[in-house]
């Protein structure tokens, strides 16, 4: 099956890019997105990013989940 001309000029979206692991958000950048998305009324979003963030933190017992 024959390769077309464009096929062999296409660029990786990630050619040049940093990839791999990110370093993780800081207590204070976490609180600025709450503010922000606070101030923006996306209850959705707030409520996203607090289940991300929740799910990522270490099991420990007798400590409950708190919602915002």
């Amino acid at each position: 099956m024959p390769v077309s001309d464009t096929a062999r000029s296409r660029v990786p979206w990630n050619k040049g890019k940093l990839v791999g692991q990110r370093a993780p958000l800081k207590v204070r950048d976490i609180w600025a997105i709450r503010v922000r998305l606070q101030l923006q009324g996306r209850i959705r979003d707030l409520a996203l990013l607090s289940l991300g963030i929740d799910s990522k933190l270490p099991a420990r017992s007798g400590h409950p989940i708190n919602a915002l």
